[in-house]
């Protein structure tokens, strides 16, 4: 009972920090058109916090790895598959404009044609391969934090980005789904 309480406390506050984080995230966006320093470094942090908290709700040490599960080639497969994704959008938008202090364009092309969010998604599949290392109830929990924390993200930029960019981010998202092209996904 204990250890599902600390659970559900980890969860509650996990969640306030983001919607706090994201806040003042948005009032930045609006009030100067960009993220301040400190919004950039609460961003990293909550995410940063998320991954820390792993270590709470999986089983995470490397000796109960069970290796011979089939879940762990599609861990592993998952885990770098996101890990390359993640590097090569990094690179493609680059530092700045990752953390919201370049404003310049809006960029459309590369991966941005087949998602709005690729970095998103990416480490959201990282997310997804590392949970399936230690399979649980509370490894699905971890996964749905993240995806609760990246859409508060995401819905904040995208409010800036359209305050922005007006008609041609609203046309960009009615061509560009916000995660992946599956049904109902833009």
């Amino acid at each position: 009972m204990e250890y599902i309480l600390q659970v559900v406390l980890i969860t509650v506050l996990l969640l306030t920090a983001g919607v706090l984080v994201l806040l003042k995230t948005g009032r930045d966006y609006h009030r100067i058109g960009r993220l301040t320093a400190s919004s950039s470094i609460l961003q990293l942090m909550l995410f940063v916090l998320h991954a820390i908290v792993s270590l709470v709700l999986l089983e995470s040490r490397i000796s109960t790895i069970d290796t011979r599960s089939p879940l762990f080639g599609l861990a592993l497969l998952l885990i770098v598959g996101g890990l390359i994704m993640l590097v090569a959008t990094l690179g493609r938008l680059g530092i700045r404009r990752t953390i919201g202090h370049d404003t310049s364009g809006l960029t459309c092309s590369g991966m941005y044609r087949r998602s709005r969010n690729p970095q998103v998604l990416s480490y959201g599949i990282v997310v997804l391969g590392y949970s399936l290392l230690w399979p649980s109830w509370t490894g699905v929990l971890w996964v749905v934090l993240y995806a609760a924390l990246a859409q508060m993200m995401v819905r904040t930029e995208e409010k800036h980005l359209r305050r922005m960019y007006g008609d041609d981010y609203v046309t960009y998202c009615q061509l560009t789904p916000r995660y992946m092209d599956l049904p109902g996904m833009k």
